[in-house]
């Protein structure tokens, strides 16, 4: 039986359930706009389903094994085995858990839920195609619409993705098994975490990356010390060659890559994953019929409000650009849900961390030294050595650092670049004093807990005013 054409209406019509959407909606249904939640897939959206908990699960499980196995230094002798598909249960867990306390938050919160996939019909109207044969499709006509579709692993010439031969970081994170050899294509932050989590479960990994080192965008010595533990876990790197074909064999697979010199070099390897970044997904959404344009990389240009050129359509997300980060997204959800219902809003940037989560960990936010002279200011910097942290040392833990980047002048703090463990959870205090106006002098007259990784964003601070006390 086809279920015939309906016609529904809602205030705030969200399309996508991932973190910027489902945040948005339920922004929205507690600012009293009746709210309708538009997802095709599942609620969460890659980053609950597909990405960052699923990865990050992997992470931990695999930081056990490993730590378990390598501790002979503390004098703890083991010889853990990974079963991988009891891994993958376990994740798959987390995710369930995770992906269902969204829904059931939408639902609290009063979000109507419509599971299809949406296209504009004009500017007020979208369809929505039903999933299954004979399921049918609705029209929704909304006053304001998000959209939060989110994005995809980008493809290259001659490597698509079949979930076997050729893997996406998705295809990665549902193996239930652990390759013996694995290629990486991409030495970005995605291929840099899987790359680490695979090779603490056994496989012997291969990096390529077209340019000279890894984690392209982040400071060299930042990227070093993240480099030099990778190669210390048995990770090879192939710099300055592309991917160009790749073959099967009876045992495999071969990939050919072209170096700078247009050599070309094989690698036979067990499976391939080409992890070279994401791309928005804005070609679903029939954006001609609102005379929406994407720019040339396929995102939504939007103001501090969320809006895109399009007064009452909001984008936020992964499909309004750089950075690409679920918190990011999150926070513009809230902005544009609050937009939506009249509330006075506008999204800051400047204070919005990042994190890759690799051994040891990188918390970024705010400015670099570099980029606050290219801003005009007189940076100064404070740095402190994790080798010199009373905490790291007793965790193992001793390459890394914390800098924090001031202004001179001022003293009002404008960045920190953190490599070590815990970096994610770290940064958080220097994101809260550059939101809050906070000086150097904030920083360094809070007293922190000993021993705790904090001290050494303390000991920074002290460090930037010239008062270092445990660092020369």
């Amino acid at each position: 039986m086809v279920v015939g054409d309906v016609t529904t209406g809602t205030e705030l019509l969200v399309v996508g359930g991932g973190p910027g959407g489902y945040v948005a909606a339920i922004r929205g249904a507690q600012l009293g706009l009746d709210t309708t939640l538009v997802e095709r897939d599942a609620y969460g959206g890659t980053c609950l389903n597909h990405g960052c908990i699923p990865s990050k699960a992997f992470i931990s499980a695999a930081d056990v094994a490993h730590d378990a196995g390598h501790a002979e230094d503390m004098g703890v002798f083991a010889d853990p085995a990974v079963d991988m598909a009891g891994m993958s249960e376990w994740k798959d867990g987390v995710v369930t858990r995770l992906t269902k306390g969204v829904e059931s938050l939408c639902k609290s919160a009063g979000v109507n839920l419509v599971e299809g996939t949406a296209t504009f019909a004009d500017e007020e109207t979208v369809r929505v195609a039903h999933g299954g044969e004979g399921q049918g499709s609705e029209s929704i006509s909304f006053e304001h619409a998000v959209v939060a579709t989110g994005s995809r692993p980008i493809e290259i010439p001659n490597f698509e993705f079949d979930s076997e031969h050729i893997l996406s970081s998705r295809d990665a994170l549902a193996l239930e098994s652990v390759p013996d050899d694995l290629l990486v294509v991409g030495a970005g932050y995605i291929g840099m975490e899987l790359s680490t989590v695979f090779a603490k479960l056994g496989a012997d990994v291969t990096v390529v990356e077209m340019l000279d080192d890894v984690l392209p965008g982040y400071e060299a010595d930042v990227a070093d010390v993240v480099r030099e533990r990778a190669e210390s876990l048995g990770i090879s790197f192939a710099f300055g060659e592309a991917a160009r074909d790749w073959e099967r064999l009876d045992d495999g697979i071969r990939v050919s890559t072209t170096d700078e010199d247009d050599e070309v070099v094989e690698y036979n390897t067990e499976t391939c994953l080409v992890a070279v970044g994401r791309e928005p997904v804005t070609d679903t959404l029939a954006l001609d019929a609102i005379d929406l344009e994407p720019d040339e990389n396929g995102f939504l240009a939007t103001d501090e409000q969320a809006r895109t050129d399009v007064e009452h359509v909001f984008a936020v997300g992964d499909v309004a650009g750089e950075p690409m980060l679920a918190h990011k997204a999150m926070a513009e959800g809230e902005v544009a849900a609050a937009v939506a219902a009249g509330e006075p809003a506008a999204l800051d940037q400047q204070a919005i961390p990042a994190a890759v989560f690799t051994d040891p960990e990188i918390g970024t936010v705010g400015m670099t030294e570099g980029e606050a002279e290219s801003a005009g200011f007189d940076p100064v910097v404070g740095q402190m050595p994790l080798r010199a942290n009373g905490r790291a040392l007793t965790l193992d833990e001793k390459e890394g650092f914390v800098r924090v980047v001031a202004d001179a002048d001022t003293e009002f703090l404008l960045g920190a670049q953190i490599v070590g463990p815990e970096a994610s959870e770290l940064i958080a205090e220097v994101g809260l004093g550059i939101e809050m106006g906070a000086r150097l002098e904030d920083v360094a007259g809070t007293v922190h807990t000993h021993p705790t990784l904090s001290e050494a964003v303390h000991e920074a601070a002290l460090a930037a005013r010239g008062e270092a006390i445990h660092t020369r």
